[in-house]
């Protein structure tokens, strides 16, 4: 199969920035001494029961941290994505000495990929399903799942910025009136929300910032970055459908949206 032909080299470039140990030269975050990297344990707790993440708490602004399991399918490759809202703020020092060859390696699949850190830009979040929803600790960082991606036969697609990809979730989005949403447009007219910044390309990266990312970006021709403070709520609505996600240069992520705010 001409899938199994790609390499693990390749593999390793999927992440949105590797916090891998073992692995300097994806790694640029990487903690740099071996004596603090924290055991590469996993465990797994029953599905959660709540449908709100959580209920009531303004969520925008705060800190998260991914990882996602990349195994090989019959039909390509598909991520588990795991997620550290809200069991904790993924601190540094913990987040930097996770090892991902090494959970790769303890979950049995191909490549693990860390995400983060990241911030949320909405307000809150409400899921639909939450049957496939459990925990996990790596590194003894708790995570919840909550989504799922298909990659495809390519992971270095998901390299490419500006590029949307499919993303079960099962979730909506809420953006309070009152909060500045930011949001890019393509030459097509087609909007895409950010639904969180990253410190992974620019660790100095802050909400500030955000006003005049614009010309900082690489944008492709045609595109446009602009910003809006909301006088009504806005929701990013993917309960019934996957979620449409694309990043951009500096790996912010947004969604897109049928309807502009």
């Amino acid at each position: 199969m001409k899938l199994l032909l790609i390499p693990i080299s390749l593999l390793a470039l999927v992440s949105c920035g590797s916090n891998s140990n073992s692995d300097t030269t994806t790694a640029p975050d990487a903690s740099p001494a071996a004596s603090t990297e924290v055991p590469a344990e996993s465990t797994t707790e029953a599905p959660a029961t709540t449908t709100s993440i959580p209920k009531g708490t303004n969520m925008h602004g705060l800190r998260y941290c991914e990882i996602l399991l990349l195994n090989l399918q019959e039909d390509g490759i598909h991520a588990e994505v795991f997620n550290t809202y809200p069991l904790n703020d993924c601190p540094d020092d913990q987040w930097k000495a996770i090892d991902t060859a090494a959970v790769a390696k303890e979950e049995g699949v191909v490549f693990a990929s860390a995400n983060g850190p990241r911030y949320w830009a909405m307000d809150s979040v409400v899921k639909s399903d939450m049957t496939e929803v459990y925990k996990k600790s790596f590194g003894g960082m708790e995570m919840n799942r909550y989504a799922s991606v298909f990659v495809g036969t390519n992971p270095a697609d998901l390299l490419i910025p500006y590029s949307p990809h499919a993303v079960n979730r099962k979730a909506a989005f809420t953006f309070n009136a009152g909060t500045t949403v930011y949001m890019m447009h393509d030459a097509e007219g087609k909007t895409y929300v950010m639904q969180s910044w990253s410190q992974q390309i620019d660790p100095a990266l802050t909400e500030a910032d955000l006003l005049t990312l614009g010309d900082r970006l690489q944008l492709p021709d045609g595109w446009t970055y602009d910003y809006k403070t909301l006088t009504k709520e806005f929701v990013v609505e993917t309960r019934a459908e996957d979620a449409q996600v694309l990043g951009d240069d500096l790996h912010n992520s947004y969604s897109y949206v049928a309807v502009a705010p």
